[in-house]
């Protein structure tokens, strides 16, 4: 196996049939990026895009994909960071240290939305003597058409 050092961006709106590695493929329609794993061993890694899993950034073609991409589930557990198109190797975590980030990951995912913030109620615009006798006679004229 041949470990991927770079990775280009390649925009889709649905994933090919046939990943080719080197390549990370983006769909904008689904939200999500996946490529062949960058250790080489040619299983799928689907990155979900979102702020409670991964966020993609594009400069200008140099792509870098956080937070770092860890393949726990598959039998090469590889980890890694996709930083402008370079694939930068991070240590292996243990056992333990893998169950505490997908642990993590479940809360973020399961964590209920933050209400919006409340607005501040409006405080009433003083009137002038001239706009509260304008506002009268507005309400007069109306009584008197109905």
């Amino acid at each position: 196996m041949t470990r991927i050092t770079r990775l280009t961006a390649a925009y889709v709106d649905t994933a090919p049939d046939q990943l080719e590695e080197g390549v990370l493929y983006v769909s904008q329609r689904y939200n999500t990026a996946l490529h062949l794993c960058c250790c080489g061993c040619r299983s799928e890694v689907v990155t979900p895009l979102n702020p409670a899993k991964w966020r993609l950034a594009d400069d200008d073609g140099a792509i870098s994909l956080y937070p770092s991409i860890g393949n726990w589930s598959l039998p090469c557990k590889s980890h890694y960071w996709i930083n402008n198109g370079k694939v930068e190797w991070a240590h292996c975590f243990t056992r333990e240290q893998i169950r505490a980030v997908q642990a993590r990951d479940l809360r973020a995912v399961l964590r209920p939305p933050e209400p919006p913030p409340r607005a501040e109620p409006q405080k009433p615009v003083p009137r002038t003597l001239l706009q509260t006798l304008a506002a009268w006679l507005k309400g007069l004229v109306t009584w008197f058409k109905s």
